[in-house]
């Protein structure tokens, strides 16, 4: 039995993967914040540079990867593909678990896949600065890295709870050259605004996409990076899916359901839409789709479906997605990756067309899944692909129930080495699991923006 799948640099992809053409409907586009008719790309150049502004609108299916952002990918890529046989063995299930595993990248997550390019898109474009927000520090984490190799400074508002939470990941970024600061800040007036009504805000991802977002517009030199959610960042991560479709065919096998955590998106849509694809073209009409989510933050199992913003003071065009409403504010949990009140609107498209399941599930049960899962298979992974694993779990106990194999592929998209604290309160058991009442989730669904009645 092969336990391992390592693909040489010469198999690694020379072009991203686009799912929007093979979407089933058309996906309702962005709209402009100040005037909420559609958005075009010109009302985002003072945002973002041109390339990624091309990479968010394009309908070609599928857009190359350029030399060098592919000679960086070379440091880490192509990730591994693992067959998780002593889980299989400890879960007594007849099931084949295979993982995807993005914890080998630098900056010890998936988010380099898109942090790379944006980073190297603006300095072509001579950019000098760029902001942006972060939950665990993961994105955060691959931008600085990013930055550092084409000479850019960064600055990172980070999300309190998790600042708090994770110092270690400040130093870490830090290392790699970037201004880190605990969002909300009274660097801007978005978190400024945010204090005012609350002096202890734990934050979130709103808030803190707010306040880089504001930082970025307010000089010349600098443009903001966003780590999810976007088209553009989803087309990136598509080389997870396109690396572990060949991992998979060497294996022999292909997947039953492809699973990964969400939280806007990025990771899953990575792994899960290259296999997508084959089942919109009807080649593998019977592969299953499952994005796990924190039940304290439940936007796909629990969110509405409607245009709302992905910052918190309205800074950012609004999209058309799962939301809880844009000044939601999630109970303070460990996996601060999957604290955003919204999803990528590809990923729901395709959800509300019955093609990707949702489930969310406590904290406390994700981290019993990621304990069973190190003392099987050794890795100590994210909080946030602890979902995905408990999901991976689900399904495997369900075949042994039904007593028939089921291949399963999850993706891991980050090691959990940052985490530990959140590990010593699980094995103490102090952990707590934060809910979110459905009287919450209205009263923040209570402003959403408008649209025009020309969308």
């Amino acid at each position: 039995m092969l336990k391992r799948v390592l693909l040489s640099e010469t198999d690694l992809p020379d072009r991203w993967y686009n799912i929007l053409p093979d979407l089933p409907t058309p996906l309702p586009g962005p709209l402009n914040p100040v005037t909420m008719a559609p958005l075009q790309p010109g009302d985002l150049v003072d945002l973002l540079p041109q390339k990624v502004i091309e990479h968010e609108f394009t309908q070609d299916r599928w857009v190359e990867i350029p030399e060098r952002v592919r000679d960086v990918y070379k440091i880490w890529r192509p990730s591994p593909l693992v067959r998780a046989e002593r889980l299989e063995r400890a879960l007594d299930t007849p099931a084949h678990i295979y993982f995807k595993f993005e914890g080998v990248s630098p900056s010890g997550s998936h988010k380099p896949n898109t942090a790379v390019v944006q980073a190297y898109y603006a300095a072509e474009e001579g950019v000098r600065r760029l902001t942006t927000e972060t939950g665990a520090g993961q994105w955060g984490s691959a931008l600085s890295f990013a930055g550092a190799l084409f000479g850019l400074e960064v600055n990172v508002y980070m999300v309190r709870a998790s600042f708090e939470q994770k110092p270690y990941r400040k130093s870490l970024m830090q290392s790699w050259g970037a201004q880190v600061y605990a969002s909300p800040t009274r660097r801007t007036e978005a978190g400024r605004q945010v204090l005012e009504q609350d002096p202890d805000s734990p934050g979130s991802i709103g808030i803190a996409i707010s306040e880089a977002v504001a930082d970025a517009l307010s000089r010349d030199d600098t443009k903001f990076a966003l780590g999810s959610i976007m088209n553009n960042v989803l087309l990136h991560q598509s080389v997870i899916g396109l690396e572990a479709r060949k991992q998979m065919e060497i294996m022999g096998e292909y997947p039953d359901v492809v699973i990964g955590c969400v939280g806007g998106g990025s990771n899953y849509a990575g792994l899960a839409y290259p296999f997508l694809r084959d089942r919109l073209s009807g080649e593998r009409p019977r592969t299953r789709f499952v994005a796990a989510e924190p039940e304290a933050c439940p936007t796909l199992t629990r969110g509405k479906l409607a245009y709302d913003y992905p910052d918190t003071t309205g800074l950012t065009p609004p999209l058309y997605m799962h939301t809880l409403g844009h000044g939601f504010i999630p109970g303070s949990i460990h996996a601060g990756g999957l604290r955003y009140h919204g999803d990528a609107p590809s990923l729901c498209l395709l959800k509300e067309h019955g093609l990707v399941e949702a489930r969310a599930f406590p904290q406390t049960e994700i981290f019993d899944a990621a304990v069973r899962f190190a003392r099987s298979e050794g890795f100590v992974i994210a909080p946030e692909s602890s979902h995905g694993l408990k999901a991976a779990l689900v399904e495997a106990l369900a075949a042994r129930e039904a007593g028939e194999e089921r291949v399963i592929l999850f993706n891991i998209s980050g090691h959990g080495n940052f985490d530990l604290a959140a590990f010593d309160s699980f094995l103490a058991g102090t952990m707590e699991n934060p809910t979110v009442t459905d009287e919450q989730i209205a009263a923040s669904l209570s402003d959403l923006p408008s649209p025009s009645a020309s969308v």
